[in-house]
């Protein structure tokens, strides 16, 4: 068993139930995601999901490190990042059977995603039925302009190097 702990800082914490911390997650997609507002997994704890404070979604794929934690290996992939909501999410879930994430936000709206692309299938109260099969058409809500950011494997989350620059008056320049 682990326990999830979203921070104001965008990072994730993975705690053992002994307390012991075991990882900490920073998303580095292209945009970043804020404070974190909400956190939910799949069933079996394979898919992380987290919601942010400007309305993104992120998704980590956690099944290799969960299998053996202690191999350095196995490591928590960020998988996906999209922009959901214009606002806050205040709560999201995937529903497993229909292969979907429902958002909901501080704008009042409860939307439908493709929980694998981050496609939108649209909102609670629309007219049209909702249409779970397609996931060709590229659509967007109407306040979000930004399609979904697939993260690539060899992406790597950028180090903090302390580097020291004299400051110098150079004429020459």
């Amino acid at each position: 068993p682990l326990l999830a702990s979203a921070h104001e800082s965008s990072c994730i914490r993975l705690w053992s139930i002994q307390g012991n911390l075991m990882k900490e997650l920073l998303p580095f997609s292209e945009y970043p995601s804020g404070p974190l507002t909400a956190l939910c997994t799949d069933i079996f704890t394979k898919i992380l999901l987290a919601g942010s404070k400007e309305g993104h979604i992120v998704r980590w794929n956690m099944a290799s490190y969960l299998e053996d934690s202690q191999n350095r290996k196995n490591e928590i992939k960020e998988e996906l990042c999209w922009r959901a909501h214009a606002t806050e999410v205040v709560d999201l879930f995937i529903e497993e059977e229909k292969n979907v994430v429902v958002t909901a936000s501080l704008d009042g709206s409860v939307r439908l995603w493709h929980a694998m692309t981050g496609y939108y299938f649209g909102y609670f109260g629309q007219a049209r039925k909702f249409e779970l099969s397609d996931t060709s058409r590229l659509i967007l809500p109407s306040d979000v302009n930004d399609f979904p950011a697939i993260i690539k494997e060899e992406s790597k989350h950028m180090e903090k190097k302390k580097v020291k620059y004299p400051l110098m008056l150079d004429r020459d320049k």
